[in-house]
């Protein structure tokens, strides 16, 4: 017995549901399994950068996020049992009128993963937990995956956003290559304390012989999220276990910690997969790469591998692009992990702090075999094809609410000619506007991607109509 469908999503992580949810706004059926029997219950990713922030008011999710979540707060650093004075978490990046989220927004992994989920529910999708998969094999038509018990699955192509100990990426063979970014252990868990104020992030610097804590309160919860360094040994995961921890770092007594609601050790490790396709397979969050959380660029970035793969998979099930398309994803993600991961360990290692590169607006694809750039003679800091399309308001028109949903956007800025030719303008998936002269885009046509990059720029419009073309619009 198989049960059919278009995309196999394996794991109902952050990254699966994204792009679960990109995929049932464009009407590809997809089916989302996950091996245990509920979402995931832990806070190990809290914060959404400003990018990904964007990516989720596309998806529809913007007064959810907002409603579940809050600023981080300053931290307070703290030595015996004293403070020491505020400490600013983030350097801080001026808000401007092509980003609308100038700062990370913190909200529990699991609180997001949530709101996906639901999410993925009001447009007739859904997850199929309990499902283990132990088996994955593919031919020219498509994957199929048997599972530990019930149905197997067949698809034309299968997703792993099974986390970093992939089981459909060790299934194909693909390594995984990388450096460990700090030998000792690391405890994390979501933890109801007492003795501290909500207003901080505390801070506890480390102590002879062993390593800091960090105890941030999570936003829309009762719970602190904790982070304690082992430099020599294992940490114990129960509740004993990280009241010795916590007491032996801090002022606080081990009954000030009453309850651990979840806890996971790791060692930081940045790594990558060496391919991020094989065949009718693709990797996207952390099955292709795995980040110390310094910095808060995990869950983001495999956020934003969804984002990347949602439209490219629906043009070529639905559009009728070429499968050549999804060659790209690779070519354009595996670059953004690469740098990523160099941020990170740098973050980690104390060498940098978290600011402008953190929030991923600078992120591009300039380099992509999609971006085409027709105009010449451009100032160095001008608007190019495969940069991502700012926000702004102009005659009425709100850009991002524009560029809002799945289709393409032929944007024409300032006294340009015609924006396009008769065949765009009669095509569904293309929607054209006109705004007058925007210094964050300078005058042109720019032809939007689904996911908010510019796709193809020139002084008119002549030559968008073949780039469009070239994915079935």
């Amino acid at each position: 017995m198989y049960q059919d469908t278009d995309v196999l999503v394996v794991g109902a992580g952050p990254t699966g549901l994204t792009l679960a949810v990109d995929l049932a706004r464009r009407g590809v059926r997809a089916l989302v399994v996950e091996r245990a029997d509920r979402l995931f219950p832990g806070s190990r990713g809290k914060g959404l950068q400003p990018r990904t922030l964007e990516v989720l008011d596309d998806l529809g999710l913007n007064e959810a996020i907002r409603s579940a979540g809050a600023p981080y707060p300053v931290g307070m650093v703290w030595q015996d049992g004293a403070r020491q004075g505020e400490h600013a978490m983030f350097d801080a990046t001026e808000p401007d009128e092509g980003s609308p989220y100038a700062t990370p927004w913190m909200v529990p992994q699991w609180r997001t993963q949530e709101i996906l989920h639901t999410r993925l529910r009001e447009l007739g999708g859904a997850v199929a937990f309990g499902r283990d998969l132990v088996g994955l094999t593919q031919d020219a038509d498509g994957v199929t995956a048997t599972f530990a018990t019930g149905a197997s699955v067949r698809a034309r192509y299968a997703v792993a956003a099974d986390g970093g100990r992939s089981t459909v990426r060790r299934s194909l063979g693909i390594g995984m290559t990388g450096e460990t970014v700090d030998p000792g252990a690391m405890l994390v868990a979501d933890v109801r304390i007492t003795g501290l104020d909500r207003d901080h992030w505390h801070l506890f610097p480390p102590t002879p012989g062993g390593g800091y804590l960090s105890v941030c309160p999570l936003a829309g919860t009762q719970d602190f999220q904790i982070v304690a360094q082992f430099p020599e040994g294992e940490p114990d995961l129960s509740l004993e276990g990280v009241r010795t921890a916590v007491a032996a770092r801090s002022h606080l007594a081990p009954t000030d910690v009453s309850e651990v609601r979840w806890a996971s050790d790791f060692r930081p490790r940045a790594a990558m997969a060496d391919r991020f396709r094989a065949g009718r397979v693709l990797l996207a969050g952390d099955a292709a790469h795995v980040h110390s959380p310094a910095g808060g660029q995990g869950l983001n970035t495999s956020v934003q591998d969804a984002y990347n793969l949602g439209w490219k998979l629906g043009a070529v099930l639905r559009d009728g692009a070429p499968e050549s398309l999804l060659d790209t994803y690779e070519e354009e993600r595996l670059p953004v992990a690469a740098d990523m991961l160099g941020l990170t360990t740098r973050v980690h290692r104390g060498e940098t702090r978290r600011g402008e590169a953190t929030t991923q607006l600078g992120l591009g694809y300039r380099d992509s075999s999609l971006a085409v750039e027709t105009r010449t003679e451009l100032p160095g800091n001008a608007l190019r094809a495969g940069d991502r399309a700012p926000d702004g308001r102009r005659d009425g028109v709100h850009l991002f609410a524009e560029f809002r949903g799945t289709h393409w956007t032929l944007l024409t800025v300032g006294p340009n000619p015609a924006a396009t030719g008769p065949h765009l303008r009669d095509s569904p998936a293309v929607r054209t506007v006109r705004i007058p002269s925007y210094g964050a885009y300078g005058d042109g046509v720019f032809l939007i991607r689904p996911d908010g990059y510019v796709g193809w720029a020139g002084d008119t419009a002549a030559g968008a109509t073949p780039y469009a073309a070239r994915f079935g619009l």
